[in-house]
């Protein structure tokens, strides 16, 4: 009874520190270090590390998903502007028509091609191809380049 009375002033006393801390202070230094907790980093900067090409791929694929989940309502509206009447179809052409308009809508071809494009790799990757390491790299970098040319091509198209 007597070592837990001991036992809870410590941790009261050490409760608003860093984890660490109160494992170094309530079982002492030796387990500490071999808990593993001596040994974690203390500030991450995120801009320092580097990401595989399989990571940075996964990320740009949720994040061009995100995006157009985002611009829906925007093409839709757009859409149902086309089709109010001929005028309004004559707007929206006229629009779409300015050079910072078709820069616009590459960019969002862009994101449509390389999120298409890793969706298809996911999918091939769930089926049990190209799991591997240099078989997922070299798919990684082959949608980056894909989507680019097919981008490239459509505004050759566009333009």
């Amino acid at each position: 009874m007597s070592s837990f009375l001991y036992f809870v002033p410590q941790i009261s006393i050490c409760i608003y520190g860093s984890f660490d801390r109160i494992i170094r202070h309530v079982l002492g230094p030796k387990f500490a270090v071999s808990f593993g907790v001596a040994k974690r980093p203390i500030n991450i900067n995120l801009l320092t590390i580097r990401f595989p090409v399989t990571a940075i791929a996964s990320i740009l694929h949720r994040i061009s998903g995100v995006i157009l989940f985002l611009l829906i309502p925007a093409f839709l509206w757009i859409f149902a502007i086309s089709l109010k009447s001929p005028e309004g179809f004559f707007v929206v052409r006229r629009y779409l028509t300015c050079p910072l308009s078709k820069l616009v809508l590459l960019a969002v071809l862009l994101t449509l091609f390389y999120h298409l494009l890793a969706g298809i790799r996911h999918l091939f990757m769930d089926a049990g191809i190209g799991e591997g390491l240099t078989q997922a790299r070299f798919s990684a970098q082959c949608i980056g380049i894909v989507a680019i040319l097919v981008t490239v091509l459509m505004g050759i198209y566009l333009w």
